[in-house]
């Protein structure tokens, strides 16, 4: 029997363990635990030909500017034995960051922080700060904090590149899992260009994979190369049954990605993206090579959301069922090939195009429609909070 995969953000939106503990005096109250997951393992590697540094020297180096961050979270329930009124729920959730300069900006994980009513972030040396949220993302699981520290007290850690990380390539990961500061683990890249699922249910492409040891609380920790620098931010794993630890697959946000979102979060608090409302779709390969579609190349579209961008174009999803092996399949909707002049060949592609597009952009998409090419213009809208497809 095939073991079951489960894939969990390793950071402290994502409660691993809900521990409710009651008064039972006159008040009620309840507190909320959430114990953190976050892997990571490995030694550090860029690809790029620089002479590399020593686990030891690394962490010597970068430890001091990984932080321990504790969010104060508060949630509000309506209980059937409490007459409609809500009842509180409060408790604290972990995980990782780290310094980026010396203005005090720290770079974390966005589940970390989601609900926080106040945030601290511990430093090496036991000092306790106050942080300030300055942006969040949840389409990128990032979020931008910052402390009022003096220059001294902080270690910024050096940026690198994700561009270049190839599978073989060295990670270092240093983290809080389970609460134990300031852990080392190593290991190397897996994969790259991986795709997992953002808070929002939107997807996050470019992520590394790595078979650093990573767990709860490694969350929003950085995944660094062989010469100490950030390519990625631990964020999520996959963990076999209903374990909740390591088994050897982490996946770190690329640090290309946090380069390009964060000065936005810093001035705006927030990303503005483009929403075309494509609710699913399938990338023609040569595994749908006995469909018989007209094109070699581009996206089916599957569903539109009702009311999209995409809907009030006249874009078509699907609606003829086909099934092709263990994969079911919607015929008959368009077939996206580009968007702007760009073409698109896969999932990814389509999902690149569109989230780098602001809501109010017009888009030229060119599709094949019963077998004749087409272009149309669309208008594009503000990402929602929540979606099930690409974009």
């Amino acid at each position: 029997m095939p073991v079951a995969v489960i894939s969990a953000v390793l950071g402290c939106a994502a409660s691993v363990g809900v521990v409710s503990l009651f008064d039972l005096g006159g008040g009620h109250t309840s507190t909320k635990t959430v114990i953190q997951q976050a892997p990571l393992q490995g030694q550090v590697a860029s690809g790029d030909g620089k002479s590399g540094l020593t686990p030891r020297e690394i962490y010597k180096r970068d430890a001091p500017g990984v932080v321990f961050i504790r969010a104060q979270v508060v949630e509000r329930s309506a209980s059937p034995f409490d007459f409609g009124f809500p009842q509180e729920q409060r408790g604290e959730a972990t995980g990782s960051g780290f310094v980026t300069d010396k203005d005090g900006t720290i770079l974390t994980n966005a589940h970390v922080v989601a609900g926080a009513s106040r945030v601290t972030v511990q430093f090496a040396d036991k000092r306790v700060r106050e942080a300030k949220i300055l942006g969040r993302d949840d389409s990128t699981d990032l979020a931008v904090l910052k402390v009022d520290a003096p220059a001294g007290e902080l270690t910024p850690l050096p940026l690198g590149s994700s561009a270049t990380l190839q599978v073989g390539d060295p990670t270092i990961a240093i983290g809080n899992p389970f609460g134990l500061e300031r852990t080392l683990t190593t290991g190397v890249v897996s994969a790259t260009k991986r795709t997992i699922r953002a808070p929002d249910g939107f997807q996050i492409d470019g992520v590394i994979q790595t078979d650093a040891a990573i767990n709860p609380g490694n969350s929003g920790g950085p995944l660094l190369d062989a010469t100490g620098r950030v390519i990625g931010i631990n964020s999520q794993i996959e963990t076999g049954g209903s374990g909740g630890g390591n088994v050897g697959i982490g996946f770190a946000v690329p640090i290309d990605t946090a380069k390009r979102i964060v000065p936005q979060l810093k001035k705006e608090g927030r990303v503005d993206r483009g929403f075309l409302g494509v609710g699913d779709v399938v990338t023609i390969d040569r595994s749908l090579e006995a469909l018989n579609l007209p094109v070699d190349h581009g996206v089916l579209v599957q569903s539109i959301t009702p009311g999209s961008p995409a809907a009030r174009a006249g874009i078509r999803g699907g609606d003829i069922g086909a099934q092709l092996g263990d994969q079911a399949i919607r015929l008959g909707g368009d077939i996206i090939t580009e968007v702007d002049g760009r073409a698109i060949r896969t999932k990814d592609d389509l999902v690149a195009a569109i989230s780098g597009h602001k809501q109010g952009d017009k888009v030229k998409i060119q599709l094949v429609r019963d077998g004749r090419e087409r272009t149309v213009e669309v208008e594009l809208a503000s990402r929602p909070t929540q979606t099930d497809g690409p974009g």
